[in-house]
């Protein structure tokens, strides 16, 4: 079966996170991904514990269905590779600091000369101009930098660390895709292809959804515990009386009302109605007492059977077990080299017509260097003298 996305060919310079979790996404819907790797500095999310089967559990997922060919782009004869690679890959993907594919010989301007069609992706902390364009970042500073972790936190501790990396998976990974498969419909209309520009910290700051809304348009600047949702009203996690926590997410009338209906508490219904943030206070009190007085299995039970926005907080292990997302099958095994399986995250993306079948997990570095090289028409004697020179591994 081929996925949707079966006609693009893709090189993924990129590493680490935002670029391969990108490049994930498009290689599970069908695209051809080839990774152009250093042969002497690994990808760093090669090391990342914990490891199955001595590889490491991320970069097996990360870098699934992709092939590898290890390259030394700072040796000149890297460029004949990537020229001929250019003959058919038409979309490029880097995350390399500004200036650095320049310095290789590998910018945006000088491989569209080779190739017209070439949609070339770059991912970056802040972008490809103004002051920060060559500052180093993670994912904690695009996200304090984008006024995020302004009001994203309690107001008597400050800002919280999220459990998962908001600024590169939602803001470069997932913007990097949109962007990626406008270009190409584009490419559809004009035949020509251009250079996106992707900076996680602005497109981070686009999820400031309602409350950059807010604050652009009536100047109401949001902090701790001070909006709707963000722990100022009701709408927030509750401690139970054995230390789990439960969500409660009530926020239309029927759902608030058969909330408290649960509780016993009908009466508190008309403060959760209120956009009074003071009687918002009253009723996150009462829950919270309310939430107290129970142990998190009877709550688990208790709201499993009742349509009111209430859900338990589970652990990972939890939720692979939990009905809804088995009946998603939100796992796949993902075949390893030597025969067996790896379960792995599977591609939450569901198409009438299905995907493929995940073909491998993270490949070794070069491991589909002969191949890929033999397939543009080097033949063995060159190849050997590359690998003699250090160009390939």
């Amino acid at each position: 079966m081929q996925g949707p996305l079966a006609s693009l060919k893709v090189l993924d310079f990129s590493t680490l996170l935002p670029g391969p979790f990108a490049s994930l996404l498009l290689a599970d819907m069908g695209a051809e991904v080839l990774r152009i790797e250093s042969p002497t500095r690994p990808d760093l999310l090669r090391i990342l514990p914990p490891h199955d089967h001595g590889v490491s559990a991320g970069h097996a997922y990360l870098n699934r269905n992709k092939r590898s060919l290890a390259l030394d782009l700072k040796q000149p004869q890297a460029l004949a590779v990537i020229e001929a690679l250019l003959a058919d890959h038409d979309i490029l993907l880097e995350q390399f600091r500004p200036g650095v594919m320049e310095r290789l010989g590998l910018g945006y301007e000088a491989l569209k000369a080779i190739n017209p069609r070439l949609i070339y992706v770059s991912i970056t902390g802040y972008g490809q101009t103004g002051p920060y364009r060559d500052r180093a970042g993670h994912d904690i500073n695009y996200l304090a930098l984008a006024g995020l972790a302004s009001h994203t936190g309690r107001a008597d501790s400050g800002p919280l660390p999220l459990g998962f990396q908001a600024a590169d998976i939602a803001g470069g990974s997932l913007h990097g895709v949109i962007g990626l498969l406008a270009a190409v419909i584009a490419r559809q209309q004009t035949g020509q292809g251009q250079h996106l520009d992707v900076s996680m910290t602005d497109c981070v700051f686009s999820l400031n959804a309602l409350a950059g809304a807010g604050y652009l348009a009536c100047g109401v600047a949001p902090g701790f515990e001070e909006q709707m949702l963000n722990g100022g009203s009701f709408y927030d996690y509750y401690r139970t009386r054995d230390g789990r926590w439960m969500s409660v997410g009530s926020l239309e009338p029927a759902f608030m009302q058969a909330l408290c209906e649960a509780l016993g508490r009908t009466e508190l219904a008309a403060h959760g109605l209120s956009p009074d943030l003071g009687q918002q206070q009253t009723l996150k009190q009462a829950l919270r007492a309310e939430f107290e007085k129970h142990d998190f299995a009877d709550l688990q039970r208790l709201f499993a059977a009742i349509d009111a926005c209430v859900e338990p907080v589970l652990s990972l292990e939890e939720a692979l077990q939990h009905p809804q997302l088995q009946a998603r099958e939100v796992v796949a095994q993902v075949p390893r080299g030597d025969g067996t399986h790896q379960a792995q995250m599977a591609c939450p993306l569901k198409f009438s017509d299905g995907l493929p079948a995940p073909r491998h997990v993270g490949a070794q570095v070069g491991e589909h260097t002969d191949q890929v090289l033999g397939e543009l028409g080097f033949s063995v004697e060159r190849i050997a003298e590359l690998r003699r020179s250090g160009v390939v591994l």
